[in-house]
């Protein structure tokens, strides 16, 4: 078994005692959660000023809301990020959060090339991952030319679309790709997602999938983008394979949205340029002594973060409580791992480590769905306990 116990420095961003980071935390001594500052190292307990972190994400101001907020000291983070390990948590102390509580889960896909072609190969292949290997050489035989500068929508981008139509290669990927509009499509419920230091959840029939490592929007119900975390959309690519129309069960299980480990606000220091020179970097490595890792530049994402957050939320779309929007990932990991050609799965006990200079790492160990806890905390819950504790 690994050891996947975090300290503060595994979790922070390099640049912490720059940034403005906010978060979540369950205190067993007021029996809720409780929206939380990091200040130095250690967490401060907003909730009498902020009950949600929808309520501080709403403020224009929020990074500065949330520095002088008065609040009460939980307990310095090293400690509860060890307490936040299910395998060795005691019930009644504090332990973290997802970041996110009220917003709705939304997220990108196809907005990178090399996701792209991967999940065109997932639809050909029909979801069985020994036909993958073949798939792809067709695939990128028949594309021929780099796509990395292929501007979605562009009239380069409609003559390639002509041009596969005609040689029988067009796809429901390819036209969310290079095609004018995004795929935008609810992640999760709202309330359903887990941080960093817990487990996320595969489906026990599902026989191939990988985690996807993205940069998370937090944006307010105004559409602007107020911050920013990591996020580990979990995708069963069998599932998935078989039929676009199955998406909500390849993407949609206990345990397969995973944000935090904090919502880094924008700031003088940290702002949406900043965030477009981000690398996202993910690490697997797996009980039998396996190892994977790569990077994601999001420079080298084919829509522009803002452009995917007008899509997902304007005139056409409100969201009152605000939503997060995962952006997507160009890291389709498909290095043989159990047979030659089949490409990566994950194995039980797998540990994903997703980081990036600015926003620190997402930590998460890989178990099935059904053997983790219960989601069983949603929106009424949410607002009965803060009721109970007077802070509405």
């Amino acid at each position: 078994m690994i050891d996947w116990t975090l300290t503060a420095p595994d979790t922070l961003p390099a640049d912490a005692d720059r940034a403005t980071l906010v978060g979540r935390v369950w205190d067993p001594g007021v029996d809720g959660p409780c929206v939380v500052v990091l200040r130095g190292d250690t967490l401060w307990d907003v909730t009498e000023t902020f009950p949600t972190m929808r309520t501080l994400t709403e403020r224009d101001d929020a990074a500065a809301a949330a520095a002088t907020a008065a609040g009460r000291k939980i307990a310095g983070l090293g400690e509860i990020l060890a307490n936040t390990n299910p395998d060795a948590r005691d019930v009644s102390r504090p332990w973290l959060l997802s970041p996110i509580d009220l917003h709705v889960v939304k997220a990108a896909g196809v907005t990178f090339p090399v996701s792209m072609l991967e999940r065109i190969i997932e639809e050909r292949a029909r979801g069985e991952a020994d036909a993958a290997e073949g798939v792809r050489a067709q695939i990128s035989g028949a594309l021929g030319s780099d796509l990395t500068a292929l501007v979605p929508g562009s009239p380069e981008a409609i003559r390639l679309r002509e041009v596969l139509i005609a040689e029988g290669l067009w796809s429901q990927y390819l036209e969310v790709g290079i095609g004018p509009d995004a795929e935008i499509f609810t992640k999760a419920p709202v309330m359903s997602t887990v941080g960093t230091s817990v487990d996320v959840g595969i489906r026990q029939d599902s026989q191939w999938n990988n985690p996807e490592p993205e940069i998370v929007l937090v944006i307010s119900s105004s559409g602007m983008i107020v911050g920013a975390t990591l996020g580990n959309d979990v995708n069963l690519r069998d599932i998935e394979g078989r039929s676009a129309l199955l998406l909500g069960q390849a993407k949609d299980n206990n345990g397969s949205a995973a944000v935090g480990p904090f919502i880094r606000l924008f700031d003088d220091d940290f702002g949406l340029d900043e965030l477009r020179n981000e690398v996202v970097t993910l690490s697997v490595q797996g009980a039998d002594g396996f190892r994977m890792s790569g990077t994601s530049p999001l420079a080298q994402i084919s829509r522009d973060p803002a452009d995917l957050a007008a899509q997902a939320i304007g005139a056409h779309h409100q969201y009152p409580d605000g939503l997060v929007l995962f952006l997507g990932t160009m890291f389709a990991p498909i290095d043989d791992r159990d047979e030659p050609g089949h490409g990566f799965t994950h194995h039980l006990d797998d540990v994903v480590e997703i980081s990036s200079p600015r926003l620190g790492a997402l930590v998460n160990r890989v178990r099935h769905s059904d053997a983790i806890p219960p989601w069983d905390f949603g929106i009424a819950a949410l607002f009965t306990s803060l009721a109970t504790r007077k802070v509405l």
